[in-house]
Formats: C-alpha cells, sequence, structure tokens
C-alpha cells in the first residue's frame, strides 16, 4: 500500500506526462496487457488513455481496476479518460 502522499505526489506528476498507452475498441487485450507489464516495469508509474470506443466494455473506473489487477499494478487515479498506475 503506497501512503496518501506518495499518491498525490504520482497524481502530480502524472498530470504532467503523456499518455503512452492507448486502449480503443479493441478493449484490454493480452497485447495491452503485456505492453503495459514492460511500460511498468521500465518506468513505473504509467500514464492509459481510455478511448471511446473501448469503454463499451465497462465503465472507466470499472477498466482501470481491471488493468490494475491483471498487471498487478496499483491504481493511482482515473480522472476523464486517463488512468494512472504504479508498479513498484
Amino acid at each position: 500500500m503506497i501512503s496518501s502522499a506518495d499518491s498525490n505526489d504520482m497524481k502530480s506528476k502524472a498530470t504532467k506526462m503523456e499518455a503512452t498507452l492507448q486502449i480503443g475498441k479493441g478493449g484490454i487485450s493480452e497485447g495491452v496487457v503485456e505492453e503495459l507489464r514492460v511500460q511498468l516495469k521500465d518506468r513505473k508509474l504509467v500514464k492509459v488513455k481510455l478511448l471511446r470506443s473501448a469503454l463499451e466494455e465497462g465503465g472507466r473506473r470499472e477498466m482501470a481496476e481491471k488493468l490494475a489487477e491483471m498487471t498487478n499494478a496499483t491504481l493511482i487515479d482515473v480522472r476523464g479518460s486517463s488512468v494512472v498506475l504504479y508498479k513498484r
């Protein structure tokens, strides 16, 4: 579990980041999950953009929680169509 201060610091950093992964109409595929795992390993903090076409699978929060669970990452923030994930 991360502290509130650490979470706030990561949210602040994420606002300045560009999304490095986009999820579209293909939804959360194994390829997307594997790419996210690689990025989390390399960067620790990753911002994902959920395109409108991806939201047919469910809501933003549900998709974000599913991504976090599938990658063993911590969900830091869901804001608009962006999701921020962190992995130690």
